[in-house]
């Protein structure tokens, strides 16, 4: 070995998982480090996948070529497609995990990618030469060399957990924290900062009582992931719901004083989307009852996760509260709750490719870009992975616009705006969102993940045999006559109106009563077309049938992103001396030179940058 590499990524969870892969599969001799082999992609709160907003992110990975989604199919315990009582913008899928597999199927896909070395160490000390990075020393002394180095600590940096008032350094329950990085990135002038986020207790299945709950059962239809799995394999399980109560949050409450949430003993920020149950009782103090949620950790063991209690407070009173609710009067646990504090950098002081704007060839991804949630690590991971190796090799960066992918979105919001919680993907932060469904992340990205190289023939050659189909589904129902005594029966049957004279097949599928599954059977051409498609045949259908339902908002929809696509086609880097711009705001020169936005497009999604702002610099790019 001679510890030189092109690419090294620190970190192996989801972001380094990601971008170590797309690295080495681009070409790039990558090494991946990590403290702990054993804990690869390791799931360090819910062993879930997806979710609104989540579960698109999860699909633009898959469709890149990156491997989260192929991962959750495998080990997926329980799968949903959520908001399907919605538009097809909102439908999200989500997979609760077998977690121990989870690192296992992670372990054997990165293993056996050419170009790809694992090393466990922890990294002490980035070494820079001429505001560049060029290597790295370990804990053991060990010095390496790379052309670009990708940082994916998590929670790790400087990481300080608590339970009650008791403090214990750790990146991870029963995992040492990093130090010295931190400040070997800092010297060189990267802002960091102090994040919060936390865990809840898991509970021994043994112990509660299920008949005191209400079920959750998941679906088992054609849906996944991933656009190249194969049917779930493991056993698909239950989750559970039940509800906290005023005696549970009356024991809560009698903690407070200990709590380092409340006591001044954590100053940093936590998500807000995902509050502590102590958060939950103080912020909503009228609210009777919160939601719970009891999930399997795994195919076989019995240890569950209880999603909504996530806690810092004194051990006994976290018990003390949870034995209030009556499927948990007997309760078991593994270990407590805790809240972690760790370092984070301020993601506007990086590009778009996630590259540093002050050390050249150091990319930041994930947690240490101030988000939360392993779908926007693995998000931020591939595309940092995916332009580490082009600096390496050369070639134009790979960005996503925001009106290409929630991945795209996700990067423009950390880039420009900053963060001042942690970050978490909704899906009223994209303004495309019809645009970016779950259903069609393959159509918008894996063409640019194969001219890339990422995105293999076989992924690719499946793209064009969907699209094909599609085509032929749409263009069959465009030009199909339907006459009105042959179909208003069937009509009838479906609860819609009847004709009054012949239309075509595309008017009836606007129907929102009507879809192509419940019409073909009524029409003997239309049911035989769809009987010759062999592969994927569910996912195809559904595709088609969206494309058809929502026609007119989608197009209405790219017509207003295209119009927007004209300021991104505006670059105004390295134009304007914004100190001196007089017929600027105070707050818009400060906002600008902090930015520096690529393009006009950026510079009007900044906070501080009002409209008035951007008419005055494009009059001084016309002049």
């Amino acid at each position: 070995m001679d510890f030189k590499y092109d690419v090294i990524v620190i970190g192996a969870g989801h972001a380094g998982c990601e971008a170590a892969a797309a690295a080495a599969n681009l070409g790039s001799k990558t090494c991946l480090i990590t403290m702990d082999m054993n804990k690869i992609g390791q799931m360090s709160c819910n062993p879930a996948v997806g979710g609104i907003a989540k579960g698109q992110i999860v699909r633009e990975i898959d469709a890149l070529g990156g491997y989260m989604g192929l991962v959750t199919d495998r080990t997926s315990i329980q799968f949903r497609m959520l908001n399907r009582s919605k538009g097809p913008a909102m439908w999200s899928p989500r997979a609760q995990c077998d977690r121990a597999k989870f690192i296992w199927t992670w372990r054997e896909i990165l293993e056996n990618i050419p170009n790809l070395h694992i090393w466990q160490d922890t990294v002490e000390e980035m070494i820079v030469e001429k505001k560049q990075v060029v290597g790295l020393t370990t804990c053991w002394g060990i010095t390496f060399y790379a052309k670009c180095i990708i940082l994916t600590a998590g929670t790790f940096l400087n990481g300080l957990m608590h339970i009650g008032r008791k403090m214990l350094s750790g990146g991870r329950c029963a995992e040492p924290a990093s130090y010295h990085l931190t400040e070997s990135i800092t010297r060189h002038g990267i802002t960091a900062g102090r994040m919060k986020t936390g865990t809840p207790m898991r509970i021994d299945a043994r112990s509660v009582h299920f008949d005191l709950m209400e079920t959750q059962d998941g679906e088992n239809d054609f849906h996944r992931f991933s656009f190249m799995s194969e049917p779930r394999k493991l056993k698909q399980l239950q989750c559970w719901t039940c509800y906290t109560n005023e005696r549970v949050h009356a024991v809560l409450r009698s903690g407070l004083a200990d709590s380092p949430l409340f006591n001044g003993q954590i100053q940093s920020i936590g998500p807000r989307y995902c509050p502590s149950i102590e958060t939950k009782i103080v912020t909503f103090p009228d609210k009777p009852q919160h939601q719970l949620f009891l999930e399997p950790e795994g195919e076989s063991t019995q240890e569950l996760y209880l999603n909504g209690f996530s806690s810092s407070l004194p051990l006994e009173i976290q018990l003390g509260a949870l034995k209030e609710i009556p499927c948990f009067k007997d309760v078991n646990i593994y270990r407590s709750g805790y809240a972690i504090e760790y370092d984070y950098f301020d993601p506007t002081q990086l590009t778009h490719t996630l590259e540093s704007k002050i050390i050249k060839n150091l990319f930041f991804a994930g947690q240490v870009n101030g988000t939360t949630g392993y779908e926007e690590a693995g998000g931020q991971g591939i595309i940092a992975g995916i332009n580490a190796h082009i600096n390496c090799e050369g070639g134009e960066p790979f960005i996503l616009g925001r009106d290409e992918a929630y991945i795209g979105v996700l990067i423009d919001d950390l880039v420009t705006k900053g963060v001042d919680e942690p970050y978490r993907m909704f899906t009223s932060r994209a303004e495309y969102r019809i645009l970016l469904r779950q259903d069609d992340a393959d159509m918008r990205l894996t063409e640019r993940a194969y001219r890339l190289g990422l995105a293999k023939r076989d992924r690719y050659d499946a793209l064009c045999k969907k699209k094909e189909e599609i085509e032929r589904i749409v263009n069959f129902v465009k030009s199909y006559s339907v006459k009105a005594e042959k179909i208003n029966d069937a009509l009838e049957t479906m609860g819609t109106a009847r004709l009054t004279h012949g239309c075509k097949l595309i008017d009836l599928l606007s129907r929102p009563q009507i879809t192509i599954s419940s019409i073909a059977q009524y029409i003997p051409a239309f049911n035989e077309m769809l009987a010759r498609i062999n592969d994927r045949r569910d996912e195809i259908i559904e595709a088609a049938e969206v494309l058809i339902k929502y026609k007119g908002y989608i197009e209405r929809e790219r017509t207003i992103a295209e119009k927007i696509q004209r300021l991104e086609a505006i670059r105004i880097k390295g134009r304007f001396d914004y100190a001196n711009l007089q017929s600027l705001s105070t707050e818009a020169r400060q906002k600008l030179i902090k930015i520096n936005p690529e393009t006009l497009a950026q510079a009007s999604r900044i906070p501080g940058i009002s409209p008035s702002d951007i008419n005055v610099l494009l009059v001084l790019l016309g002049r």
